[in-house]
This record gives structure tokens, C-alpha cells and sequence, in this order.
């Protein structure tokens, strides 16, 4: 598959390989020939602006510019974060409107998902804790200015 656009019911954006995704949604699985990165940024531009511009405006409103969540789209509050230096190919990124929890198992964590799903990371539980917490904040920030909107 080439094309993608995020959406609603997509989970998480996972490295598979080198320059390609798998791409966990609540009811599919789909591979995808280009890097999670590349997901993202097509997934932005789908929606007006780019991966770059995303970026941008986390900064701008919130000061962060390493591992910095995204709003991949407003109107559906769609929000991501990454698990690492999205310039590293073992990149995920997770859509945080998704999460329904999220545990420490041994030096990884278990994030499970509003449909049931689970996602096993190799990261800590405060790493992954962290950019839950960012990704939540900057989700604050953006309800905040539409509804003073």
C-alpha cells in the first residue's frame, strides 16, 4: 500500500523494517512502503499543513522541541506522539485520543487502547508516561482555544 491518511481509528504507527509501517488500527493491520515519519507528514499535508508546520506549532505553544507530540488534525482533536527522536527509524508514534491505559511491565510498558487492543513498547513506563503526559497537555491547549474560539 502507498497511501495513507490517519484518522479516527488508527492506533499507532509502527517502524516495520526499514522504509515501511505497520499500521495498527482498531479493526486492521495495514503495511504500508514508506517510514512511519513519512506517515505523519503525508497525514498532515492530507490535512492542510506538514509534519514541519505540526511541529512548529507544538513549540510555539508549548516550548517543546524534542519528542514533541502533534496535532495531526484539530477538528478531530487527532493528536500523536513519538516514542523516540522521530528522526530515529525505530520511531513509533501513538495516537493519544486512543489510550484507554497504560502499564509498566518488566523495563517495558503496556499501552492498551480503548477498543481492547494492546501495544507492547520497549520503552520505560516514564518515558512513555512523559510524552503521554505532553501529548495531553498540548490536547488542554487546543481545547481551550476553540472553545475561546
Amino acid at each position: 500500500m502507498e497511501k495513507y491518511e490517519i484518522n479516527t481509528e488508527t492506533l499507532a504507527i509502527l517502524s516495520y523494517g526499514e522504509e515501511r509501517s505497520r499500521i495498527i488500527e482498531k479493526n486492521n493491520l495495514i503495511i504500508i512502503n514508506k517510514p512511519p515519519i513519512k506517515v505523519i507528514d503525508d497525514s498532515c499535508k492530507y490535512f492542510g499543513s506538514s509534519y514541519e508546520g505540526r511541529f512548529k506549532g507544538t513549540k510555539d505553544l508549548m516550548g517543546i522541541s524534542h519528542k514533541s507530540p502533534i496535532i495531526v488534525e484539530e477538528t478531530r482533536r487527532i493528536i500523536f506522539f513519538p516514542t523516540t527522536s522521530p528522526r530515529l527509524d525505530r520511531c513509533c508514534w501513538i495516537s493519544l485520543n486512543n489510550i484507554d491505559s497504560y502499564t509498566k511491565k518488566g523495563i517495558d510498558t503496556i499501552i492498551k487502547f480503548s477498543c481492547g487492543k494492546e501495544l507492547k513498547i520497549e520503552l520505560s513506563y516514564g518515558i512513555i508516561d512523559n510524552q503521554i503526559l505532553r501529548a495531553t497537555r498540548l490536547q488542554s491547549i487546543l481545547e481551550k482555544r476553540i472553545k475561546n474560539s
